[in-house]
């Protein structure tokens, strides 16, 4: 089964609408963003969720040590780097964290594609799971842009773990799922109405999803 990850969640109402679809991944954006929350607000999101669906920190270049600070504060599961994070800093951010956690924590890095090279460096990195986003210039994520998925699929056919982002809405998920048979998927801003999340729109997103594995929607 196709994972799904809904991103950029700020308002009680957001934590409402997953728990009622249940996808399996909950996003929360401490990056500069017009969907950034603080620790507080992330900290009250994340036990409203229900137990089985994870919650995932996104961050752009962020110290180490504010990173772990957030998650110990928050309880976030996974931590997704979306910045230009190097593997060294990947591997202390591991050290930092087993060292104030009591839970292991899921680390994520996202990949900006603009082409076959921009994937090379996937083999330098030991994360849980790669996140492919479009590559567009002077922005780190959250564009609504896609990118070719031919690309994605050549990558996901020998990696268990890729996440598929960029552009995702109900009309193409669906295809997008088909075409390369990801770990997962990443929506934001294909689920918003005037800017903030949409009930209808998350469930229709997730029920494509569930298409494309041959199943429907519980």
């Amino acid at each position: 089964m196709t994972c799904v990850k809904i991103c950029g969640l700020r308002r009680k109402e957001d934590i409402d609408y997953v728990n009622l679809y249940k996808p399996q991944f909950a996003g929360f954006v401490f990056a500069e963003s017009r969907r950034k929350v603080s620790k507080e607000t992330a900290r009250m999101l994340v036990k409203a969720l229900l137990p089985q669906i994870k919650s995932v920190g996104i961050f752009v270049n962020e110290k180490k040590e504010t990173v772990a600070e957030i998650v110990k504060y928050t309880g976030l599961d996974c931590v997704q780097l979306h910045g230009d994070e190097t593997p060294e800093y990947v591997e202390k951010l591991k050290e930092l964290l087993g060292r104030i956690t009591e839970k292991r924590i899921e680390i994520w890095k996202a990949v900006r594609v603009k082409n076959k090279e921009s994937l090379e460096i996937i083999s330098e990195f030991d994360v849980d799971a790669f996140l492919l986003d479009a590559y567009v210039e002077g922005s780190y994520g959250g564009a609504g842009a896609v990118f070719d998925w031919q690309l994605a699929a050549d990558v996901a056919a020998g990696h268990e773990r890729i996440i598929l982002a960029g552009g995702l809405n109900p009309e193409n998920v669906k295809t997008a799922v088909a075409k390369v048979k990801p770990y997962g998927v990443d929506v934001s801003s294909g689920v918003e109405t005037d800017g903030f999340k949409d009930a209808e729109k998350i469930r229709d997103f997730i029920m494509k999803v569930r298409e494309a594995d041959g199943g429907v929607l519980s």
